[in-house]
């Protein structure tokens, strides 16, 4: 699968539809009783591009960006305008938002994670395309120096460390994010005289696994 370092206009896709979809099976016993099971480890992210069209400006815009991935072939990076920190909306991104792992005294490449929390219960969603210039990283409560105490391959979400951290060390981090889609389509249909009525393209795109 291709995939292109370049975000979907960020001020296109601010006001889209879309979020986690899961896939959960349901079997109804003769009893009446359920049993459920999921074959996916993790949620996969939907949303309608076309949502955030407001003129025919963006309509070329997006219609340029389509044809620059080739449809479906290749995947990109999309702000997901709801869900695209470390911590919460209102809050100041910091290197302690997210326990990522601890240290064992080998392991010196760690994946980026958000952890969401719902009472005693808890998702850990890996991280794989993190912002450029806004991954901060700390080790038992201390800020670490990007370049020179780790470094951070953005284009998977690997935190890499100049030293193994010890035993039992947290390690935690603060960073923005985007999340790899592609189209979920090969073809848009636009019409003018129908945007300028009020009605938008149907684009949908797709979470992609990296």
């Amino acid at each position: 699968m291709g995939f292109h370092e370049i975000r979907f206009p960020a001020t296109l896709s601010f006001g889209s539809i879309g979020g986690p979809q899961r896939r959960t099976e349901v079997v109804t016993l003769v009893n009446g009783f359920e049993e459920r099971n999921t074959p996916w480890a993790h949620s996969r992210r939907r949303y309608d591009a076309g949502v955030g069209m407001r003129s025919l400006d963006d309509v070329e815009t997006l219609i340029s960006f389509f044809e620059a991935r080739q449809g479906q072939l290749h995947g990109f990076r999309w702000k997901d305008w709801s869900d695209f920190k470390s911590c919460t909306a209102s809050k100041d991104i910091s290197y302690r938002d997210q326990v990522i792992a601890l240290g064992d005294d080998v392991t010196d490449r760690f994946q980026l994670m958000k952890t969401y929390h719902s009472g005693p219960h808890s998702y850990a969603r890996p991280v794989c395309k993190p912002v450029e210039g806004t991954v901060h990283v700390g080790l038992a409560d201390d800020p670490l120096r990007e370049s020179v105490d780790f470094e951070v391959d953005v284009t998977a979400g690997i935190v890499t460390f100049s030293h193994p951290p010890s035993l039992g060390t947290e390690i935690t981090a603060g960073f923005e994010f985007d999340v790899p889609v592609r189209f979920d389509t090969d073809q848009i249909q636009t019409s003018v005289a129908s945007f300028k009525a009020g009605d938008v393209p149907n684009v949908p795109v797709v979470e992609v696994r990296v």
